[in-house]
C-alpha cells in the first residue's frame, strides 16, 4: 500500500473512530476499514458475556470471586465493556468503559487488554 492510499484509508477510518496518535500497519488499517464497512450488518448490537470464578486470599482469609465481562458493540462504531464482580463475602464492584479509538478496537479484536 503506498503512502497516499494509506492516508486515504486512515482518513476514512477517522470519520468513524479516533485515529489520533495511532500507528497502524497496512494490515491493521485494512482490517479496521473492513470492520467499519461491515459494522451495521455484522457487529452493531452484538453482545457476548463471559463469567469466571476464582479463589483468592486477603488479610481476612480466602474468598471466591465471580467476575462477569460483557462486551457490546455500540450504535456508533465502538465496544462497551461492562465488568462486575461479586465475592462470596458480599463485596461487589462494577466498571464500564467504551472503546472508541483505533488502537483500543484493534487490541480488543486481537484479545489484548
Amino acid at each position: 500500500m503506498d503512502r497516499n492510499e494509506k492516508k486515504r484509508l486512515r482518513e476514512r477510518i477517522g470519520e468513524k473512530i479516533d485515529v489520533s496518535g495511532t500507528r497502524m500497519s497496512d494490515d491493521e488499517a485494512t482490517f479496521l476499514a473492513g470492520v467499519i464497512d461491515k459494522y451495521d450488518e455484522q457487529y452493531r448490537g452484538d453482545s457476548s458475556t463471559k463469567t469466571s470464578s476464582f479463589t483468592g486470599s486477603s488479610s481476612e482469609g480466602k474468598y471466591t470471586r465471580t467476575e462477569t465481562w460483557t462486551h457490546t458493540f455500540t450504535d456508533e462504531v465502538g465496544i462497551r465493556q461492562d465488568y462486575e464482580y461479586h465475592d462470596d463475602d458480599g463485596q461487589t464492584g462494577k466498571d464500564s468503559k467504551v472503546i472508541k479509538d483505533a488502537r483500543g478496537i484493534l487490541n480488543w479484536f486481537q484479545g489484548r487488554p
